[in-house]
């Protein structure tokens, strides 16, 4: 029986939520063996030769190898799962957000200090605020990515 599921109305936002946790099980476990140093090394030297270590799905491992965080969350990461990866990268938490936003990690640090984006406009998908995705860079630039 589906669940009625309110939230995803919510501009740029992806709720991780049960159906998410499985979606990305394989990712997060990934992620989770980042804590490893080994893991971390061997994941550095060859990306892809671990990657493919685990049933993830294709998608999930473009997503990871793009260090596309946004895809990443899309593909059922969660971001404190993917915070190993940025972690592994050499990428401050601060960084990975600023990445996720099209900002850079001084105006996404300066966005946030004064209060983060206004729910004007932002309330539902449609409406014409700032977090709307016809306003956004994700995806459309290398500075999205880690």
């Amino acid at each position: 029986m589906a669940l009625d599921k309110p939230y995803t109305d919510i501009p740029g936002t992806t709720i991780f939520d049960a159906d998410q946790s499985r979606k990305g099980y394989w990712l997060n476990q990934f992620c989770m063996s980042l804590m490893k140093a080994e893991n971390r090394e061997r994941f550095k030297a060859n990306p892809r030769a671990v990657l493919d270590e685990w049933p993830m799905t294709e998608e999930q491992k473009q997503a990871v190898l793009a260090r596309d965080l946004n895809r990443c969350i899309a593909a059922g990461g969660n971001i404190y799962f993917l915070a190993k990866l940025g972690a592994t990268l050499g990428k401050s938490f601060q960084q990975m957000a600023g990445s996720m936003t099209g900002m850079t990690e001084d105006e996404y640090r300066d966005m946030m200090v004064k209060g983060g984006r206004s729910v004007e406009g932002n309330r539902r998908i449609g409406e014409d605020g700032s977090a709307q995705a016809h306003r956004q860079p994700q995806g459309s630039s290398p500075s999205t990515t880690l």
